[in-house]
């Protein structure tokens, strides 16, 4: 009981009670149907900490990353890289995604209905709905986009003001401390809520639900292979001439990490000897590129906001214009700096991602039961999106690797 009780292992607590919300979904629907009010109060305590989150997340990562100096050539081409490879990823995932379309041709017992509606936003929209006339409306509102836009700006601001604007980063610091210390009570309630919710989802929907969350992990998954073949290692190749095999056994030291602590931070030390001395990577751009990648190159979360929100909408029968999908590319790369490196953390950007373009957040109950699995691939992706970017920008300052 001691080991389910610690804090590392909310993942199996989370399990617990996804096996029993399936056996009350199963014996009891009546009851699983009256206790849905649980669920729904874990969801709004999630939707609660979006705004602090991503304000703590995006300025901490800024302001702890790096300097004015580092925000010159090699930071601002190594940004540049992870931007071009984000967007990437995401192409590919729904590539994949359209492939699998998780969403569909599942039978329920009740099919799913949305009666809200989603927010048609295009390219244009997206760039107009960023830029706040008042930033405190912004947050008040919980307008995510202009939320994030005005903290980047303060952040660089902070950094750029030097001594002067210490007071300011350690107030940061200190907020994000409390913040997420919040966000882990909150995830405490995880096994409740996602009990609730499952109970609800198989009452409602009957076994259709596995098949379909089934599918979307199997679409996660190709995904992250996916990404890992035509984002990181057929580039590597063909610009700094590293072999498939060299690669691969670098990536799979770092993987082991990944996917035993599914955490970029706890794998940076790994990450950066593999890349040094695996890899034969310079020191001097692997001690930059690397940490900065940990912090805001999340290709993994481009495969999750792809595969999510297409899953989502199939499930809903909803259709996603193309434009649209565009906008949630650029809408991705916004918050894809802001994960917070917390267990379950993912789930708060997930929900957020929905919650901009008025897509559905129910789901996020029987896939947070997962999403330890999920997480896995993710995080994985993320690093070794760190390890393939770096060796990139290394070739790219002159840095010539060994055949």
């Amino acid at each position: 009981m001691k080991t389910i009780l610690k804090k590392e292992n909310l993942f199996i607590r989370i399990a617990i009670g996804f096996i029993i919300g399936i056996a009350l979904g199963f014996l009891a629907p009546s009851f699983s149907h009256s206790i849905k009010f649980l669920g729904d109060i874990y969801l709004s305590l999630i939707k609660l900490m979006i705004i602090p989150i991503l304000v703590c997340a995006v300025a901490g990562g800024i302001i702890n990353s790096s300097d004015a100096a580092a925000l010159k050539r090699i930071g601002v081409k190594t940004v540049l890289l992870y931007i071009v490879m984000f967007l990437s990823s995401f192409a590919v995932s729904f590539a994949v995604a359209l492939l699998i379309r998780p969403g569909r041709n599942v039978v329920f017992e009740n099919q799913p209905v949305f009666e809200g509606e989603t927010a048609q936003m295009g390219f244009g929209d997206v760039l107009t709905s960023i830029v706040p006339d008042n930033a405190l409306v912004a947050m008040m509102n919980n307008a995510i986009l202009p939320t994030i836009l005005f903290t980047v700006i303060i952040s660089i601001a902070i950094i750029y003001a030097g001594d002067k604007g210490k007071v300011f980063k350690d107030f940061i610091n200190s907020s994000s401390a409390v913040a997420f210390a919040v966000l882990g009570i909150i995830m405490e309630t995880s096994p409740v809520g996602v009990m609730a919710l499952m109970a609800f989802s198989v009452a409602e929907y009957g076994a259709g639900i596995f098949m379909a969350i089934g599918k979307y992990i199997l679409c996660c998954w190709l995904a992250c292979i996916a990404v890992f073949i035509v984002v990181f290692m057929i580039p590597v190749r063909l610009y700094t001439g590293i072999g498939f095999g060299r690669f691969l056994r670098a990536c799979g030291k770092v993987a082991l990490m990944t996917l035993s602590t599914t955490s970029s931070a706890a794998t940076l030390p790994t990450t950066i000897r593999v890349s040094i001395e695996e890899l034969g990577a310079p020191e001097s751009i692997s001690t930059f590129t690397l940490p900065l990648g940990c912090t805001i190159n999340m290709c993994g979360g481009a495969c999750s906001f792809c595969c999510l929100s297409l899953f989502v909408a199939d499930f809903y029968s909803l259709d996603l214009p193309l434009a649209q999908l565009a906008a949630m590319a650029v809408v991705a790369t916004l918050i894809n700096m802001a994960a917070p490196g917390i267990p379950g953390g993912g789930i708060v950007l997930m929900t957020s991602y929905l919650t901009i373009f008025g897509l559905p957040v129910d789901l996020i109950g029987p896939i947070a039961a997962f999403y330890r699995l999920l997480d896995m691939a993710f995080t994985t992706i993320n690093v070794e999106g760190d390890v393939a970017a770096n060796l990139i920008v290394s070739k790219s300052e002159g840095y010539e690797f060994c055949k």
